[in-house]
């Protein structure tokens, strides 16, 4: 089977500034991502030949991207797959494109969750018999909690440590990034002290509610070569989506979860990684709350089961001192989670790395890197891993 490694270049992108945006709608959030996206790429909204546009509540359809951009009568797809939304938009484009139907394609991720009137996410939620009790994200993540810190033998407090290190750790990044929501930093005893939300998770173990929209414009290699562009390549795409097998069985253990290994087992053979920890120079991962973070550290292979504190209070993951740097723009945490627009929003992150270009922020090394999301449910999830490359 062949894949896309290598038969992809991202040519341009563009990110808005994540927070409550309440001076625009989702139209306005377009266009700034997209615009931002053409100048980078040089080109303009006739070159482009077809689009993606990832949303889970903010539109129906793809014509709002042919509102906001002007974009004459091309064909624009929708796509929703939770927390994975805008990488599953950027898939389909990519394979669009590999396939040599089109030359270049648009993916774009939007979402305006601040103007729902809904304090959390207003996701759509299917008829019930109004009996079972109420379980939003905070408290199907507390259970993972939970279970690992007793899985693994760890006391509360020393639990609540490590969580609250990978809090900080993101808003340190966060706090240097000019289009993140959240750029406070913030101590250990203030996230240990924060109020409790869904114990054990206190306020800073989880992330915030954004408006946002991210970017990506894409062709093959060679048509980016011959245009004179900075570009990266698309190296691996991995999607592995749940039926609630792990809601189902007795034995689920909430201390991995399945979908992120087949999702990343896919994209690491598809790319050729097979040492993670040392092969990748930087991962973006799907930080929802700071227990699914430290999960994904094993579930993605970047620590042994149940080593992950280890590598955390080892600085592992940090800019600067870490060998393998996680979060390095402040994840969902800090830089906020519209959730149609999450997945590009990291891309244009490691697109930025790559290319040099990311400021006070800029890796030493990076090579290689990669984006994860993560969307569901402890038991069922829509997992999504990318990877991406330099030019050889």
């Amino acid at each position: 089977m062949e894949g896309i490694k290598d038969r992809v270049a991202i040519i341009g992108m563009g990110c808005t500034k994540f927070g409550e945006r309440w001076d625009v709608d989702g139209l306005d959030l377009l266009v700034e991502a997209c615009y931002e996206a053409y100048e980078d790429a040089g080109i303009g909204p006739n070159d482009i030949q077809a689009a993606w546009l990832g949303t889970v509540g903010s539109f129906s359809t793809g014509q709002p991207l042919a509102q906001a951009l002007k974009l004459n009568y091309i064909p624009i797809t929708r796509v929703e797959n939770a927390c994975a939304t805008a990488t599953d938009a950027f898939r389909n484009a990519c394979y669009a494109v590999a396939a040599g139907i089109y030359d270049i394609a648009l993916a774009a991720g939007v979402e305006k969750l601040k103007d729902s009137g809904f304090t959390g996410l207003a996701l759509a939620r299917p008829p019930s018999t109004e009996v079972e009790p109420a379980v939003p994200p905070p408290a199907q993540f507390a259970f993972a909690a939970t279970r690992y810190f007793h899985h693994y033998g760890i006391p509360y407090e020393e639990g609540k440590r490590i969580l609250a290190q990978i809090a900080v750790k993101n808003h340190h990044n966060g706090a240097l990034h000019p289009k993140a929501h959240l750029r406070r930093e913030i101590t250990v005893e203030q996230a240990l002290k924060a109020p409790m939300i869904a114990w054990p998770l206190g306020l800073f173990d989880c992330c915030g509610v954004s408006d946002g929209a991210a970017a990506a414009i894409i062709t093959r290699p060679d048509i980016a070569r011959s245009m004179g562009r900075d570009h990266i390549l698309v190296k691996g795409l991995g999607v592995a989506v749940g039926g609630m097998q792990g809601l189902l069985l007795d034995d689920y253990d909430f201390v991995h979860f399945p979908e992120n290994l087949a999702a990343a087992q896919r994209a690491y053979e598809e790319s050729g990684i097979r040492n993670p920890r040392q092969e990748i120079d930087l991962a973006e991962v799907h930080d929802c709350f700071t227990i699914t973070e430290l999960i994904i550290y094993e579930d993605l292979g970047f620590s042994p089961r149940g080593k992950a504190r280890e590598d955390v209070e080892a600085g592992s993951f940090t800019v600067g001192e870490g060998d393998l740097p996680v979060n390095p723009d402040g994840g969902l945490k800090c830089f906020g989670h519209p959730i149609g627009a999450s997945g590009l929003r990291m891309i244009y992150e490691v697109y930025n790395q790559l290319l040099g270009r990311a400021g006070p922020r800029q890796l030493k090394k990076a090579d290689i890197g990669i984006t994860h999301n993560l969307g569901g449910r402890p038991g069922s999830f829509t997992a999504s891993v990318a990877v991406f490359g330099r030019p050889s």
